[in-house]
């Protein structure tokens, strides 16, 4: 074979590659759009998370109740300044239908326990290990709370941290009647 064809040859793999990398990206960016944005008054995602205890959370189980859906990391500030905040006023709600549990983003086992128990956090605490949930409520940035009423529906969508009198202001508006 001679050296133009050989050339014309490396030069065709080359452009069909660079196609091919192309015909992808455009893709993947265009399914990404295809993630629907959470909405005021839609029906909250069903989804089934593993708590530290072990016990499996659906938010389907919740129905009738209000539910109190916080979305945080570790390394978060904000996430470590409300925690306190949350667990005072689950304390205080619990008993009256609204309950509260936190999706962590992610993160070891080891690491989630080790701040739980640093914390003394009472409400259940989940590990979105494939961030499935994060993904099907559209989570960005952390923390987010997401509310949501007794029959299912997001009520409210929070972004960034929260007053103590700001939790139970949200946790009173979830309350079932």
């Amino acid at each position: 074979m001679d050296h133009k064809k050989k050339r014309s040859i490396t030069r065709g793999i080359i452009l069909t590659v660079l196609i091919l990398a192309i015909a992808y990206t455009v893709f993947t960016t265009a399914m990404k759009d295809e993630v629907e944005i959470l909405k005021i008054g839609a029906e909250a995602p069903d989804f089934a998370l593993v708590d530290l205890n072990g016990n499996t959370h659906r938010l389907s189980d919740y129905e009738g109740q209000g539910v109190f859906l916080n979305f945080w990391g570790t390394w978060c500030e904000p996430c470590e300044k409300e925690m306190p905040a949350m667990n005072r006023q689950y304390a205080s709600f619990k008993d009256q239908g609204v309950q509260v549990l936190a999706v962590n983003f992610a993160q070891s086992d080891f690491e989630v326990q080790k701040y739980v128990a640093n914390m003394g956090l009472n409400f259940p605490v989940a590990i979105d290990k494939t961030k499935s949930v994060f993904t099907a409520y559209n989570i960005n940035p952390l923390p987010t709370t997401i509310l949501i009423n007794p029959e299912g529906k997001v009520e409210k969508i929070i972004t960034g941290e929260m007053s103590e009198a700001q939790i139970s202001s949200f946790m009173e508006s979830i309350k079932p009647e």
